[in-house]
């Protein structure tokens, strides 16, 4: 199944999407957890203003 969404993400004329990884700090215990987005690579800036 993965190899089959890769396929039609690099289709010429379409949208590239970036991966976006955020560490994100826990309130309750400190701790940091990373949360994975797939972004356009159009709004990345937009996404990291979050």
């Amino acid at each position: 199944m993965a190899k089959k969404v890769v396929a039609t993400l690099k289709k010429e004329g379409g949208v590239t999407y970036v991966k976006v990884i955020r560490a994100v700090k826990s309130p309750k215990t400190g701790a940091y957890t990373f949360r994975e987005e797939m972004v356009p690579t159009t709004s990345v800036q937009e996404a990291l203003r979050k």
